[in-house]
């Protein structure tokens, strides 16, 4: 069903790069919800108040609030597709998470109002009416939310949308509320104990954390959070398989919507290479880059020796100390700089996020004493930083 429905409305589908595409596939998930919602919405609201139960009605209302994030995700993810001008020049597509941020808003509050109705219900009960025709309609319900579920993951994935996993996850969530309401109904027929109220209250609570988990999830993009490791290795790859690249570090990945990215990387090049030989390298990959991965990449030029075999030692000696103390250390940038009494080894070094300022204190200290084991002369200039990566990519 979700192949067909992707082949009559969203044409040429396999290009999901294409901004049109991608708003193609928002507005046939956001249709398929709103249709999909609103009939739930009429068909539950119907059967609460034949019924009188307080967990069916408040499921059809989370119902009606999906149609609402449906509508809420059709105008992001149209708005998301306008070009860059000259306010935003990196274009509109973070207005996507911001309209998967306001959805989630929409569930919260829902899961709320639907939390106090349940403890009213609590305190003044209300008899009910068991209907097998209700019950086979929420379990259809139940059908139709798992469909629509896995049909927003599959388009969300396939486009990498933020709003679609996001409505997925809602969807889900929702089989647990009409699953609740059905189990509401059934203790009420088999056994006439009206546990409606308490069966609300553990709805609401479960549509209110799904609120939660979709804010936290879409506040990650907006706040800037780090690079994926495949997409860190996909870059690093890319880059470092041109001719004349010895080595990269420092890539820094921006995210402006899920179809914009730019980023930045320090990529190594020799030191006896004639700088215009290696720019027009950099130029080519950052060409290239936009090309074939959809990125803005900007490279900086850090110049390494490659034919020094004295410089080539003390790496080796950085790198063999580094591995004894923690094996999740790496360095770059190193450069010797010798004076007449000693030799200052300048170099960064990536250390892992749990290190605090009293771990960096005795791994500088302790990464001077092994080196100067090694020659009296070294003297260490250690400037330490994390990775932009979401764990270190040389461990997956």
């Amino acid at each position: 069903m979700t192949e067909l429905l992707v082949k009559w409305f969203v044409k040429d589908c396999d290009n999901t790069e294409d901004v049109k595409v991608r708003t193609s596939y928002g507005v046939l998930s956001s249709m398929v919800g709103i249709c999909c919602n609103l009939l739930l919405f009429t068909a539950k609201l119907i059967l609460g108040l034949v019924s009188q139960s307080i967990s069916v009605m408040a499921d059809a209302f989370n119902n009606l609030s999906d149609a609402a994030s449906s509508i809420i995700g059709f105008v992001g993810v149209k708005m998301a597709q306008k070009p860059a001008d000259e306010d935003h020049p990196f274009g509109h597509g973070r207005i996507e998470y911001i309209s998967a941020f306001i959805v989630a808003f929409l569930v919260i509050q829902v899961g709320f109002s639907l939390f106090k109705t349940s403890v009213g219900k609590i305190q003044n009960p209300q008899d009910m009416v068991f209907s097998g025709s209700t019950v086979a309609v929420l379990a259809l319900s139940i059908g139709v939310k798992l469909w629509l579920g896995f049909f927003n993951r599959c388009l969300g994935k396939r486009i990498q949308s933020t709003v679609m996993m996001a409505t997925a996850a809602d969807s889900l969530g929702d089989v647990a509320a009409t699953s609740a309401a059905i189990l509401s109904l059934a203790v009420f027929g088999v056994f006439g104990v009206n546990i409606d109220g308490i069966v609300g209250v553990a709805v609401s609570v479960a549509v209110m954390v799904a609120g939660v988990n979709i804010a936290r999830d879409t506040l990650s993009p907006l706040i800037g959070q780090p690079i994926d490791p495949k997409v860190y290795r996909e870059i690093k790859e890319f880059v470092e398989q041109y001719d004349g690249i010895v080595g990269t570090h420092d890539l820094i990945v921006h995210n402006y919507g899920p179809s914009k990215s730019m980023a930045s990387i320090h990529a190594e090049v020799p030191s006896h290479e004639d700088i215009r030989v290696s720019h027009e390298i950099v130029d080519e990959i950052e060409r290239d880059c936009l090309k074939k991965l959809g990125i803005f990449l900007v490279i900086h030029m850090d110049p390494v020796e490659t034919h020094n075999q004295r410089i080539t030692a003390i790496k080796d000696m950085v790198a063999q100390v580094l591995e004894g103390l923690d094996s999740r250390l790496e360095f770059h940038d190193l450069r010797v700089v010798d004076g007449t009494q000693r030799s200052n080894l300048i170099f960064d070094l990536v250390i892992p996020r749990d290190y605090n300022e009293t771990m960096r204190d005795t791994l500088r200290t302790r990464i001077a004493e092994e080196m100067q084991k090694k020659d009296s002369r070294f003297r260490c200039i250690i400037t330490m930083e994390n990775s932009f990566c979401a764990e270190n990519p040389e461990s997956i």
